[in-house]
Order: C-alpha cells, then structure tokens, then sequence
C-alpha cells in the first residue's frame, strides 16, 4: 500500500476531482477505455462514507467552507488523502471504509467533515479521503511529519489486512505518473492569486493593478502571461487562466452587475406601485402582495442572472490542475534521491 497526504486550500477543486470523472476525458473516450481496460472511466467514483456532512459538489464545499471558517488562521484548510494498493491486493467495501477511516483517525480529523471516495479507473483499488482540518470546535489538525505518519499508517495497515508490503512507490506508479514534472508551487500559487483577484473586480485594468499589489507584472499581447518576484514568467494559460478565459470572465461580470441593478429597479418600481394604493382592504392588499411577488418570480433579468452566475462560477474553476503526487514519487524526485545515494556510497569508499 503507498499513501499520499497532501493540504490545500479549495475545497471545491479537491472535492470535483474525487466526485467527478477525469475532465480531460470526453465521453466517448471515457467508453473506449473503460471497453479497452476493463475498468469504469465513467462514474469513477463511490462514495464509501459522509462524516458530518452530505451533498453533492456544490452543498460539501459550502459545509467545509462554513466549518473552516472558525479557524481565522489556517490558510489550508484541506486534507487530502489517498490510499492505493499494491496490484493484485483487493479488499471488499466496508474494509475499503474502514481504511478511510483509519486514515481519518492517524491525522486527528475522524470527527471533523470528511468524505472517503473510491475511484474506480485503475487495476489497483484506492481511495481519496478529503477532509477539513478545521474542527466544529475551531481547532486544526497539524499537518506536521505527514510524510512519516502516512509512511508509518501504510505498514500498520499492510500488516492489519495481510496485504502486500510497498517499500518502493516505484513499483506501485503508472508509467505515466512516472513521468510527471515536480509539482510547481509557483504555479498553484499564481493559479490561486489569479483566480481571487477575479472574484474581486470587474475590468481588466483594475485586474492588472491587483496582479501587481500581490508581486506581479502582467505582460499582455496575443496571450498574456506574468512575472513573479523572483522574475520567473509563466503564461496564463499554463495555469488554467488564459487571456481570452480572463477576458470572458470580466466581461461576464460586468453583464451580472448591470442585470443586478436592473432586477434591483425592477423591484422598486414595483414596491412604489404597491405603495402608491393606499385605500386597498387587507384582502386586496394580500392580493396585490401575491401579485407583486409573482412578477418578481417572472422577472426577465432573473433567467440571466442565474444564467450568468453558474457560468461565471465555472470560469473560476481553472482549465489546469495540478495532480498532486509528492516530488519523491516522481520521475525527478527519484532521480535524485538516486544521485544523493550515490554521492553517499562514493563519500564513504575515500
């Protein structure tokens, strides 16, 4: 069994990736690969357990969030865990539950929020597990040695199920997992700032003036990229926020702002007619309250302003995520945990 122990700080992106199937597929390759593999590319997910919460996507992130909020200090509020076996080990369903909540309990949140998931597009069974560091009581989890703990979790679970022993993630990686670059925090951290400052304004110009408070100068020509303070520059498209996708958004913005406004005179006009019949009895005034509130309901602007804001949510979730494998699992890492033994072992022969 290998583990992976990881913080963040959307619940939102952390939670799709467990629910949802992988975005980068479409539906027909969902179904030439599951008839390829033999495995289910769609649907993927099953939810083993909900612990003090319950939902879809959209209703678990507003609870993590909510709960998080009693926390003031914690910039990370998410755990992220995942538990796979090594090939030809299986274990039935409430074993798989059991492990998701062992793995809650070794990281002190088995009576905070959390969902354990089972994904099923792999030969090897696994399991995420997301929770929330923050407790109803306020207090957070530490996420210190958290490599060490989930290493130390694997081996007493591995001896608790009689499954095989992982002492190499090597072994336990997909080709292409092998192949993954480090996981860049320069990246993740632009992604995150692009993406608040977003939800803050409206015009580009006041966009490029936030960019630049947080350290950054923005370049914009056919695409648009930025430099951080340390003068890497990156393209906003390797970050999931292109210049067209930037654009699209405050555009979408300004078009919500003014149908608000409008829905907002709307409502007035129709509070002052309500006001204006002052000899009404109680039950024509009941009458006209209901009639009021109907057209309301029927309001043209509000159509667009849901429209407008489901989409507008969607644009904020960005088109580039980043797979969360440690650097020691990856084809880098390994290299050059290889290079330092060598270096080592060439150390000790002088």
């Amino acid at each position: 069994m290998i583990g992976y122990v990881g913080t963040g700080s959307s619940f939102f992106e952390c939670i799709r990736y467990c629910l949802q199937d992988k975005k980068e597929l479409c539906e027909k390759q969902k179904q030439e690969l599951s008839l390829r593999d033999n495995l289910q590319h769609e649907n993927r997910a099953e939810v083993l357990a909900y612990n003090q919460c319950f939902g879809n996507l959209r209703e678990l992130t507003a609870q993590f969030k909510d709960v998080a909020k009693l926390s003031g200090r914690v910039e990370k509020p998410v755990f992220h865990f995942s538990l796979r076996l090594a090939p030809g080990d299986t274990l039935n369903r409430s074993q798989l539950e059991e492990i998701g909540r062992e793995c809650a309990r070794e990281f002190g949140v088995d009576d905070n929020q959390y969902i354990c998931v089972l994904h099923k597009d792999t030969r090897e069974q696994h399991i995420h597990v997301v929770a929330n560091r923050v407790g109803f009581d306020g207090k957070v989890a530490s996420d210190s040695n958290s490599y060490k703990r989930m290493a130390v979790l694997c081996r007493r679970l591995e001896k608790q199920y009689h499954l095989r022993e992982v002492l190499s993630p090597r072994a336990f990686l997909s080709p292409k997992e092998r192949s993954l670059p480090r996981q860049d925090s320069r990246k993740i951290r632009l992604q995150k700032d692009i993406r608040q400052t977003l939800t803050e304004v409206s015009h580009f110009s006041e966009f490029v003036d936030r960019m630049k408070e947080l350290g950054y100068t923005v370049i914009k020509g056919r695409g648009i990229s930025f430099i951080d303070d340390k003068k890497v520059k990156t393209k906003g498209s390797e970050v999931g926020f292109s210049l067209s996708r930037i654009e699209q958004i405050l555009n979408l913005k300004q078009k919500l702002a003014v149908n608000v406004k409008e829905q907002e005179r709307y409502k007035q006009a129709i509070e002052r007619s309500m006001a204006q019949q002052r000899n009404y009895t109680a039950a024509q005034r009941l009458l006209q309250e209901t009639r009021a509130e109907g057209l309301l309901e029927r309001s043209p602007f509000i159509p667009v302003i849901k429209e407008a804001a489901n989409l507008l949510d969607e644009l904020l979730q960005p088109e580039q995520s980043f797979d969360p494998i440690p650097y020691e699992l990856t084809a880098e890492g390994y290299r050059r945990k290889k290079r330092k033994e060598e270096a080592k072992r060439k150390g000790l022969r002088r």
